[in-house]
Order: structure tokens, then sequence, then C-alpha cells
């Protein structure tokens, strides 16, 4: 059902914050509650500037005393008050009390709404900018099931007052765009930024649900957070879903390996499970504390200068079936990787890569937007307490095993190239299979492409199954050579 006012057109230009606040307040079926806790009642504070409000807000409260929150959500196990799941307690206590108190033999046609925020402005040192959750859990037809839509901000601005007006707009940016882009999934997530400028505000996880958005993949939301410059990197876990970078990297030892993945390949996993091995040995790095993750950076999602984001579906999901997390970045250098990482830990760091990757980092031409050059770089890359775990490749021209010791980089950073090397930043991974060295994600994506078979068993174990079932990088666009007809399940 399409929420529309009688007489109301689409704007074709942004519309004011008032005219948004308004719009909703003369909707007369939409009825809600505001709670906002830690900023102030910024969001509300717009509907009732704008008039009318009394026919949208049933109430609107701030249970800022800790010892009320609890009473009224309860008591979170882990104590605290900035969580998810904080914010979910409040989203469904609210839309509760709404239910029993606003009957519907008297409000057959009000379409109820919850919306809530719980959020950390910044502290008086100015040390630490704050965050928060915001969601609204609502109805677009009156009696039918409640979607809801849940994100994370960090703020980046230094001033609180500015804070909470920027929360104010993202929050009435939030409730307009569920009304009435929540068929438009893609538009109501750029439109959380009118009025707001990406550097007062970052968003870094999103998660849509309820029966309106029963087709949004919540994985390629997250995409477009990355591709609209929300945020510089989203992550999702082994399950598929959404989580919150610092949920799992705060405090961690971390392991990254960065390729395509186009697909996964046995030198990929094998580079993952033997630094993995050195990484957990290492003096500093606690097992039990240690994160792994696969990135992909936004330009190796890039096909023909588009984002293929069918392509991007099919690498999650092969990296996910092996049981691992997932960080889709817009970090092109990896100094940018270890500075974001570096935000939630300061525990030691590995990066995992090919012999072609680390002659790559020395190459200075991916370094002259910074004024102190490849050295401003490295400041940042190896100032940090972290390990390069090289993999060694074969030379296609003359064979020979290529290793941290006979690398060849470019002649001007050679000196710069040893003391790293030297001071045990840059440790070669000796326990590899030279049978595995010639397999390349490019040649298997060539070979699904032209039918050919032997690539099955150039992937991970059980990954050649999935590609097929799934119909994944394209698989039986055209029919493999030497092969009868097979039956394959449908794409999910």
């Amino acid at each position: 059902m399409e929420i529309t006012i009688k007489g109301d057109k689409e704007f074709d230009d942004i519309p004011s914050l008032k005219t948004k606040a308004l719009r909703i307040n003369l909707n007369e079926n939409i009825y809600g509650t505001f709670a906002e806790i830690g900023a102030g009642q910024e969001t509300a504070r717009h509907f009732f500037r704008a008039g009318g409000a009394s026919g949208t807000i049933a109430k609107a409260m701030s249970a800022y005393d800790k010892d009320f929150s609890d009473a009224i959500y309860g008591v979170e196990d882990d104590g605290r008050y900035v969580t998810e799941a904080r914010l979910r307690k409040m989203l469904s206590h609210e839309m509760d009390l709404i239910e029993k108190r606003l009957t519907r033999d008297k409000n057959p046609n009000k379409i109820f709404f919850a919306y809530a925020n719980t959020v950390a402005t910044i502290d008086f040192a100015k040390q630490f900018k704050g965050h928060g959750w915001v969601g609204i859990k609502y109805q677009i037809e009156a009696g039918k099931d409640f979607n809801e839509v849940i994100l994370h901000v960090r703020f980046k601005e230094t001033d609180a007052r500015l804070q909470q007006e920027t929360l104010g707009v993202l929050g009435l940016n939030l409730i307009y765009g569920a009304f009435y882009k929540y068929n438009e999934p893609k538009k109501l997530l750029r439109y959380l930024y009118d009025h707001l400028d990406k550097d007062q505000l970052e968003i870094d996880t999103i998660n849509f649900s309820g029966p309106a958005f029963k087709n949004v993949d919540n994985r390629l939301m997250s995409l477009q957070l990355v591709k609209n410059g929300m945020t510089d990197a989203v992550m999702f876990g082994p399950d598929g879903k959404n989580i919150l970078p610092a949920k799992i990297l705060y405090k961690k030892n971390i392991l990254a390996l960065r390729g395509s993945f186009r697909p996964v390949t046995k030198v990929n996993m094998a580079m993952y499970d033997k630094s993995y091995e050195m990484f957990i040995n290492e003096n500093k790095v606690d097992k039990n504390n240690t994160e792994v993750v696969f990135e992909i950076t936004l330009s190796n999602l890039r096909a023909e200068g588009e984002i293929d984001e069918q392509d991007f579906m099919d690498r999650a999901d092969l990296l996910c079936s092996l049981g691992q997390s997932v960080m889709i970045s817009n970090f092109q250098e990896y100094y940018k990787v270890v500075e974001y990482f570096s935000n939630y830990t300061k525990a030691r760091m590995g990066l995992a890569m090919g012999v072609n990757n680390l002659v790559d980092i020395f190459d200075e031409k991916y370094y002259r937007h910074l004024s102190g050059g490849i050295l401003e770089a490295f400041g940042k890359l190896f100032f940090k307490d972290l390990k390069v775990y090289l993999y060694p490749m074969l030379d296609p021209d003359t064979g020979e095993l290529i290793n941290s010791e006979n690398l060849k980089v470019y002649p001007r950073m050679k000196e710069l190239y040893k003391f790293f090397k030297y001071n045990g930043k840059v440790i070669d991974i000796k326990d590899y299979d030279e049978s595995i060295m010639n397999i390349f994600s490019r040649q298997i994506l060539q070979m699904i492409d032209d039918g050919d078979r032997g690539w099955e068993d150039m992937v991970p174990e059980g990954t050649a199954d999935l590609i097929k079932d799934y119909r994944l990088f394209g698989f039986t666009r055209k029919p493999l050579k030497s092969l009868k007809p097979i039956t394959l399940k449908k794409r999910k």
C-alpha cells in the first residue's frame, strides 16, 4: 500500500526538513512514539516545530537516568546502553505499548510506528567522538506486520550540540524515507543524507527486515553504504548477515587477506591456512582473541566501470560458505586498511599476501597524493604492530620460486624494502604447496565462461558444487565441453 496525502505529488528536489515533517504530520494515519536517549529529543523536535504534531506523536520521551531506563526496558546482559540489543528492546517495548493503549476498533486506519535512538555524543575530553543506534519499527498498512530499519552511526563532528542536530536530521530523514521510499530501499538509503554532509556522520551498518523488505539483501545494502561514500568499510559474517565492524574487531588480533576472490581458489585458502598458523604462534597473539578478515576492495568489485552486484554476491556467498568474515572496503592502499583496523585495536595485526601485492606496495605511484609520499604511507603501515606474511610465487617465465629474499622492487625502493625486511616486518610462508602455484582466479573464471573442464580441482573442496548448483560466475551460460547435460538447482 503506497502511503499518500490527498493532493500531494512526488518531490523533484530535496524537500526541506519542515516539508518532510509536515508531510508526515498531515498524514492522518501515521501515528507513533519517539523514544530518544543520549542526545535530547532532537528528532521529535522537528515534528513539533513543523505544526500538526498532535496527529502524529502519541508520546515523546527520553529515559536518560539509567535506573529509569532499566526499569522501562530491562537490564542488558553486558550492562551497556548504546547497543543494538538496547535499541531493539526500545522499539519492541514502545510498539507493544501503542498496540495495547490504542485499540484497533477506535483506530482502524492508523499506521503505527515507533522511532528510537540510543546514542553517546562526544565526551568532554573530545577523545571519543561518539556513536549510536537508530531505528524505526513501523507498518505501511493498518493492522499488518511490522517492518524495521536499524542502523549504526558514528559521529564525525567535534561539538555535542552539532552532533545532536545532526542526529535529529538523520532521524527525520529515516522516518520520512521509511514511509515514502520503502519500495525503493536504495533511494531510502541515499536520502538519509538529505541536508547532511558525509563529514558530519558515518553510517557503517544497516539492516532492513519485515514484509516490505522481503526482497532486500542486506549485504547489497551494505555495499551501497560503501559505494555511496557513507562509510569506508562494511562487514558481514559467515552467516551472511551484516555485522558492526567494532563488534568483532574491538581489541582483537586481526589477520587480513586481500583479494578479488573471483572465485576463491586453493591458493587463497592455502595462504590463509599457513599465515594463520604462523600468526597465532606469535608471542603477542591470542588465538582465542583473533579475527580473520577476507577483504575485497570496491575497485575489485567494478566491472566495466560499474559494480556488478550479482558478481559481488557470488563472491560473498562462497567466502561465507567457507566460514569466513568478509569486509568490503573503499581502501586502495594497504596502509589505509591498517589505519582502519587501528581504530578498533592496538593488538598485533597481520597481512597475508602474494609477491605481486608486496611489490605493488613499494611502488611510489600509489602515494603521490600524500605530502610525505611513500615514507608517510609506510610510517602508517609499519609503525603499527604489524607483520606481512608472504606467500611465494613461481616466475611465469623462468619457473624460479620468488619469495622475500629474491623479489625485485623498484630500484629506488631497495633500501627501504631491506629495512623492513630485516627488521622482521616481512616473513616468508615456507610451508607452501608448489603444485597449486599456477592457479589464478582469472584463469578459473575464463574456464567457466568457456565451458572447459578442470577448474573444479582449482577451488577449495565443495566450492565447485556451490558454483554449479547456484550458477555462480555465469556458470551454465555455455554448455560444458565433453559433459552430458546435468540438472542444476535454481539460484536462490
